[in-house]
């Protein structure tokens, strides 16, 4: 659907495995749309799936450590190289971290008769992903390395899950992928924080819009610490603490989103659709609060504000941008996109309503929800699907 008048692409492997972003994106494409209507399929036992995990613990785990971690993938082996300055990831040995990310996929899914060697398929993908953007982070400035820690939490994280599905620590899966969302809301925030403002001021300058944007270092560190602080809680098995310093993490990643012009950026899908991805991180953050002081809902359901919103919202807004951009393309968004990012806010709003209607309307609204996150991964797929197989139009290497 992208493309320009005159140029010919070349396509094929060398050019998949030229950049991380270009199968990682793909994948999480992919997978977004295909892992809720597999979860489905096993909630409605409907689909004869083996997975290690029971159907709920497998939603969480397939969409954090499946979906979530090829985001993350797709991101930092493309953003790293350029803090670093060294060459990126690329070829061989970009092929062989999609391969072990699909063989997790695959452990997760058919891995009942073999948990134990699931699990250690599952959790090769992010220790060689930490090996593969180390040098580059080593190499950048030291605010960056702060992301090596966060995937060792994740993959700890990940460890007791599997170690819960393999039968050596029953009952702990639940509060391990709490955790792990808690590290991706982390991780939201913290590249939000950087990457929110400085591209909405790089958008008013070329609209000759001199309108400074508001940081105070302060509240980013209690913005941020507020969101450690709810880890620390979940991890300790204290929801009703958890619930208070997630409703002060809304507050201050509220006043953190003030000095940033939100309502200057409508014109432009490219750029609301981060900042509608930061709002979710503030709504999620204050319907956990809710949930979690009052009880009036199962913990569990509170968390799809932050899982679909936030996550969800934010993270087809940068695989959209890294695709445009990495790939020689303006930065203005297909038309197609703007729908996808209003049905990823459908999808969580659905969601979230789902536990507090009447019983008989659970399942429709749960099918609504699926049903709109998946057509908005298609509408990327659709949108993105060629151009991440294909050769940057402007010529340059990537």
């Amino acid at each position: 659907m992208l493309g320009v008048a005159g140029t010919r692409h070349r396509r094929g492997p060398g050019i998949l495995f030229a950049y991380g972003f270009r199968p990682f994106f793909l994948l999480a494409g992919l997978y977004g749309a295909l892992a809720v209507p597999l979860w489905l399929g096993l909630y409605t036992g409907r689909l004869g799936l083996e997975p290690v995990l029971p159907p709920p613990l497998w939603h969480g785990h397939e969409m954090l450590f499946g979906f979530g971690t090829a985001v993350l993938a797709g991101f930092l082996l493309t953003a790293a190289p350029g803090w670093s300055g060294l060459p990126p990831v690329a070829g061989a040995p970009l092929a062989g971290l999609v391969l072990v990310w699909l063989a997790g996929r695959v452990a997760s899914c058919f891995g009942d008769g073999l948990p134990a060697a699931a699990a250690l398929v599952d959790l090769a993908f992010l220790p060689a992903l930490a090996v593969a953007i180390a040098p580059h982070l080593q190499a950048a400035a030291r605010r960056n390395l702060v992301f090596l820690p966060l995937l060792g939490g994740l993959f700890l994280a990940n460890l007791a899950v599997d170690l819960d599905g393999s039968g050596f620590l029953r009952g702990i899966a639940a509060m391990a992928l709490r955790a792990a969302l808690d590290l991706f809301v982390l991780t939201i925030a913290l590249i939000g924080g950087r990457i929110v403002p400085s591209f909405t001021a790089n958008f008013l300058k070329t609209r000759g819009e001199a309108v400074p944007l508001r940081s105070f270092s302060w509240l980013d560190r209690l913005a941020l610490g507020a969101l450690i602080a709810i880890l620390l809680a979940d991890l300790a098995a204290l929801p009703r603490v958890a619930g208070a310093i997630a409703l002060v993490a809304a507050l201050f990643n509220a006043l953190r989103m003030r000095g940033w012009h939100s309502r200057r950026t409508l014109s432009e899908p490219l750029l609301w659709v981060l900042h509608l991805g930061y709002a979710w991180l503030v709504i999620g953050l204050t319907w956990k609060g809710l949930v979690d002081l009052t009880g009036f809902l199962p913990g569990s359901e509170a968390l799809h504000g932050l899982a679909i919103g936030a996550i969800g919202t934010m993270t087809i807004g940068v695989m959209s941008r890294a695709s445009l951009g990495h790939t020689g393309r303006p930065l203005v968004a297909p038309r197609p996109l703007g729908l996808a990012y209003v049905l990823i806010s459908g999808a969580a709003f659905a969601r979230l309503a789902a536990p507090l209607l009447a019983a008989d309307l659970y399942l429709p609204a749960l099918l609504i929800s699926a049903s709109l996150w998946c057509t908005a991964w298609l509408l990327f797929l659709l949108t993105f699907g060629g151009v991440l197989i294909r050769s940057r139009v402007d010529g340059q290497p990537g």
